[in-house]
Parts: structure tokens; C-alpha cells; sequence
């Protein structure tokens, strides 16, 4: 009875860790929503965003009217002293004195391209999250692949190493029967250490990979979903390069960025020229005034002014003109950044489309690789036992098997990688891009 009891406890316990691990199973948009919270650098981005599109309100600011309201409140002791008449009085008051005041700007040509500096810069800090949060996903993915691509390393590494162990045994003991030559063993040997270095070089690769994914979903990672089976290379259909290069020039997020700011030198210019226009303000004010002074201490006045107020600048020596030399030296740099940024996203577009074409013809024979290295290990392990073949091929043979395995699998991610890669650069990545390579990956048991 208690035997009982104990396998049923037992296999309880083997059904809740089952499902304890397939709880805590990683998908691509599980890790996603995880880093929206967790990563720091997108949330220094998303930070310096919502700093950067006030630069709009604290430039639209400028135009707006400017109402203050100042009170000043005193006690004045003195002596006055009158002609005429002996001796001197004493001259002791309190006095109040408030004023509200407001200024509207009529003409202000500085006001108007701070404004307009204002705006490009609060689109620009838009556009710059936008391709911050188009970077998460493939920073995402690169890691989650990076760290499916180390666990393919280590099980191919473990694996070539258990079969060399293998190997290793069968000719030991072909030895002890006369059957086999110490250069075999030797042979073995030797392909057996360097695969243990091999294993132990592969685990820290996957370490170091777990935590870079680590880092951006702030989790620890228990199990990550796999490539399907199924995996075809064919299920993403391309437009033609010129529709991609299209989108890239209108929405590539790191060129909408730089036009901003190229708009904002421009307006930077008109800014500083602007030292030179008059300026034209409405001014008005209401003053409560309450003993003001020795003369009104008896009374208390109030008083409401209106009026318009220019103001023609003369010189200012020279800093306007310097000013302006320096805003147009900065928007031809900014021009120049943009032309840069302009190449090097167009050639980022043309390489990453070139990986997608290449990819599935890549994947395809790498497919055929495989299969055929899978044949190769099973015709060499039948030529040994018929005399044709020796140990060493067999040994290059499963080489070849596993090379071609890791192959495949980088193959696959780099495919995938592309894909995203080539929206980035177009500007065109969205979450349906994310949730269509998620449908690559799938549970493994």
C-alpha cells in the first residue's frame, strides 16, 4: 500500500513539474511584453520621448500671452523737513503695491521660429521612439535566437561528444581482441578531448547568450520555444527591392529623425536672423497702489495702463551675425548627417533584402546537407564493417553531420533575422511582424 501511495506521489510530482515547465515555457511575444517593462534601454527611450515632445508646448509658449502678478508690501520711517517752518516732521508710512500684468507678443519673428524649432524637434523625439521600439523587437529576437542557437551548440557539441565516446569504447575493445590498432584509439582519442573542450566552450557561449536575453526581459529564463519542424523558408513573400527602398526613404525611422532636425537647423537660421526684426508686444497692466511713496502716503490709487510696445534693435555687437553664421553651419551639417544616414540605410536595406533571397536557397541545400551527411554516417558505418572504410571516416563523416546540422539552424535564424532587419530598415516593422515569427516557433517536449 505505501509503495502505492509513493508512485502516485511520485508521479504527481513528475506531472506538476511537467506543467510548471510549460508554464513558465518563453515565447517571442511573452518575451516581448516582458521587455516593454524590463529593458532598460527602451525605457530610457520612452523617458527621453516624452521629455522631447515638450520642446513643442515650451516653444508654442513664446506666442502665448505672459501674465504676472508682483506685490510689494513696506514700511517707511523717515523725517521730512519743510522751508519755512522750524523743526522736522516725522514721516512714517506702510505701503502696498500690486500689479497684474500681461504682454501678448504681436510681432516677434524669434518667438515664431522658436515655435517652429519647437515642433521639429517634438516629431523628431517621436520618430526616434518609434525606431527605438522598432529595435526592441529585433534586439528581442537576436537574443532569443542567440540563445536558441547556443543550446543548439551544446547539443550538438554533447552529441558529437557521446559519439566519439562511443567510438572510443568499440575501438578499445577491438583492441583488446586484436581487432583494431592502437592508431584508431589514438584517433578517438583525441577527437574525444577536443570535443569536451568543445562542450565546455559551447555552455559558456549559452550562459553568456541567457543572460544578454536576461537583461532585456528581466527574467530568468527557464525554456524557450524551438524552430517548428515545419519550418518553411518560402511563407514570407518578398515585394520588389524598389518598393522596399520607396518605403525605407519615406519611413525609415532614422532618416524621418534627421529631416526633422534638418528642419530644425533651418528654423535655428530664421532665429537668429530674427535678432535683427523689430519686435512688437501688447502690454497692459493694472496697479493697485496703496501709500506708494512720501507723496501719495495719504492715498491709495488705482491705475490701468494699455499700450503697444516696439522694440527696434540697433546692435548688439556682432553676436547676431555670429549667431546666425553658426545655425548655418549647423543645418549643412545636419544635411550632410542626413545624406549619411541616407547611404547607410540604403545599404542596410539592399544587404539585408539580398539575405532573405539568398536565405531560402541557403536553407534548401543546407536541408540536402544534412540529409546527405545523415546517409554518409550510415554508408561509412557499413563500408567499416565491410573492410572499404576505416575509423578516421567515420569520424570526418559525423563531423560533417554536425557541421551541417549547425548550419541549418544558423541558416534559419538568418533568415528570420532579415526578414525583421529589412522592415527596420524600411520602417515598416510592426507587432504583426513579431507575431508572424512567432508562428515559427513552437513547444518542444
Amino acid at each position: 500500500m505505501k509503495s502505492i501511495r509513493k508512485k502516485i506521489y511520485i508521479l504527481v510530482c513528475v506531472i506538476l513539474l511537467n506543467q510548471i515547465n510549460h508554464a513558465h515555457a518563453l515565447n517571442l511575444l511573452d518575451a516581448y511584453e516582458a521587455a516593454l517593462q524590463h529593458d532598460p534601454i527602451y525605457r530610457s527611450a520612452l523617458h527621453e520621448s516624452e521629455a522631447g515632445v515638450q520642446a513643442e508646448a515650451i516653444g508654442l509658449a513664446s506666442l502665448l500671452p505672459n501674465l504676472s502678478i508682483t506685490h510689494a508690501q513696506s514700511t517707511s520711517t523717515g523725517t521730512i523737513t519743510q522751508t519755512g517752518v522750524a523743526g522736522t516732521k516725522p514721516l512714517d508710512f506702510d505701503s502696498q503695491v500690486s500689479t497684474l500684468s500681461l504682454r501678448q507678443p504681436l510681432i516677434n519673428m524669434e518667438a515664431v521660429a522658436s515655435y517652429r524649432i519647437g515642433k521639429a524637434q517634438a516629431d523628431s523625439s517621436r520618430a526616434k521612439f518609434t525606431g527605438r521600439s522598432q529595435q526592441l523587437v529585433v534586439r528581442l529576437v537576436e537574443a532569443y535566437v542567440e540563445t536558441l542557437l547556443a543550446q543548439d551548440h551544446v547539443k550538438l557539441a554533447e552529441t558529437q561528444r557521446d559519439s566519439l565516446a562511443e567510438l572510443k569504447r568499440v575501438n578499445e575493445r577491438m583492441l583488446q581482441k586484436g581487432e583494431g590498432t592502437t592508431t584508431d584509439v589514438l584517433e578517438t582519442q583525441s577527437k574525444y578531448a577536443i570535443a569536451q573542450a568543445r562542450v565546455i566552450e559551447a555552455n559558456d557561449e549559452l550562459e553568456g547568450a541567457q543572460l544578454k536575453l536576461e537583461a532585456i526581459i528581466g527574467q530568468k529564463i527557464t525554456r524557450l520555444d524551438r524552430l517548428s519542424d515545419t519550418f518553411s523558408s518560402r511563407a514570407i513573400q518578398l515585394q520588389d527591392y524598389d518598393s522596399w527602398y520607396a518605403l525605407a526613404l519615406e519611413r525609415n525611422a532614422e532618416m524621418v529623425t534627421q529631416r526633422h532636425a534638418v528642419t530644425s537647423g533651418k528654423e535655428e537660421i530664421n532665429k537668429s536672423h530674427a535678432g535683427h526684426a523689430p519686435r512688437v508686444d501688447l502690454v497692459a497692466s493694472l496697479t493697485r497702489n496703496k501709500a506708494g511713496s512720501f507723496i501719495t502716503q495719504d492715498r491709495d490709487v488705482s491705475l490701468a495702463t494699455a499700450g503697444i510696445e516696439v522694440n527696434f534693435p540697433l546692435y548688439a555687437g556682432g553676436r547676431v551675425n555670429a549667431l546666425t553664421a553658426q545655425a548655418k553651419a549647423n543645418y549643412a551639417r545636419a544635411q550632410a548627417d542626413l545624406d549619411t544616414i541616407t547611404d547607410k540605410v540604403t545599404v542596410e536595406l539592399r544587404k539585408q533584402y539580398n539575405l532573405l533571397l539568398s536565405g531560402v536557397r541557403k536553407i534548401e541545400s543546407l536541408e540536402l546537407a544534412v540529409k546527405s551527411a545523415e546517409l554518409l554516417v550510415d554508408a561509412t558505418q557499413k563500408s567499416i564493417r565491410g573492410g572499404i572504410r576505416i575509423n578516421l571516416n567515420l569520424l570526418d563523416a559525423q563531423q560533417q553531420l554536425h557541421t551541417a546540422r549547425r548550419d541549418l539552424a544558423q541558416a534559419r535564424y538568418n533568415y528570420l533575422l532579415a526578414y525583421l532587419r529589412l522592415q527596420l530598415a524600411a520602417g515598416t516593422l510592426v507587432l504583426d511582424d513579431l507575431r508572424n515569427i512567432t508562428s515559427y516557433f513552437t513547444i518542444h517536449n
